[in-house]
């Protein structure tokens, strides 16, 4: 199916990849289907890449793994919160924060106060609110990236 994209254009998509958000996600609710889209001519997936909704071009969200930039990313989450996803398990779980990247790039930080929780078998996501002051809405991780960068030969 063709999408329109608000940083890729119009690109193919199958149906396939396309992830339902029952509820939606903060502040879009009625926006229900997503996919997580990156430019791949490199052949590699990129640290961070987009949640792009299928029905509204201009809603995309960067996100990133927050286990890439907070290792030890592990935040109490209530089952019934999940419930809508399926069976969860260590192999069908992605969980992504949003990022958001300010005119200077040293001050990028992620929201791992509401991730967004993904069954990759169900095709099933939602987004949850942590409540833990251990996670923080603006998670500056600029020298995590850097460092991450350098690991993989500066590319």
């Amino acid at each position: 199916m063709l999408v329109k994209t608000k940083h890729f254009g119009e690109i193919d998509l199958d149906e396939d990849k396309i992830i339902t958000f029952n509820e939606g996600i903060l502040g879009f609710a009625d926006y229900k289907r997503y996919a997580i889209i990156y430019d791949n001519e490199s052949g590699e997936r990129p640290d961070i890449t987009w949640l792009q909704n299928i029905d509204e071009p201009a809603l995309a969200i960067p996100v990133v793994s927050p286990f890439l930039i907070k290792p030890d990313f592990n935040p109490t989450v209530e089952d019934e919160l999940l419930a809508s996803l399926g069976e969860i398990t260590p192999e069908n779980l992605v969980v992504l924060v949003s990022v958001t990247v300010p005119s200077d790039v040293s001050k990028i930080s992620a929201n791992l106060r509401a991730p967004f929780v993904i069954n990759a078998d169900q095709k099933k996501g939602c987004q949850v609110i942590v409540d833990d002051a251990d996670y923080e809405v603006k998670y500056y991780f600029y020298e995590q990236l850097q460092a991450i960068k350098a690991e993989k030969g500066g590319k």
